[in-house]
């Protein structure tokens, strides 16, 4: 897997999260949490135990409301794991690298 944290789309946002775990960082340019969260999701999907087994992706939602606004996010950032499609895990707001790296690896060891 990438370990890249790929930008998608209101268009892509099913097909890019509907197989395997994903995680979708749902944010916003003039975020400043959002900011502080870039650099603990780019470490995460670079090491090399999360990112070959998890995929990271990220949706803006000023430029997509329809996902977000399907998902129900109303805050930002929100980070949505998914298993093979299906919402497994939501998190919202900023959280320290640790505590979202204990979640991953909780959920690697679930799939």
């Amino acid at each position: 897997m990438s370990t890249t944290i790929k930008e998608i789309n209101d268009n892509t946002f099913v097909s890019e999260t509907g197989t395997g775990l994903t995680l979708t960082d749902f944010r916003a340019d003039w975020c400043a949490p959002c900011k502080m969260m870039d650099p603990i999701l780019h470490h995460l999907s670079d090491d090399s135990q999360l990112g070959n087994q998890i995929k990271f992706t990220s949706i803006n939602i000023d430029d997509n409301q329809q996902t977000a606004a399907q998902l129900g996010i109303q805050g930002i950032p929100t980070l949505i794991i998914k298993n093979n499609g299906q919402i497994i895990d939501k998190i919202v707001g900023f959280h320290p690298k640790e505590e979202i790296e204990n979640i991953l690896k909780k959920h690697i060891e679930e799939a």
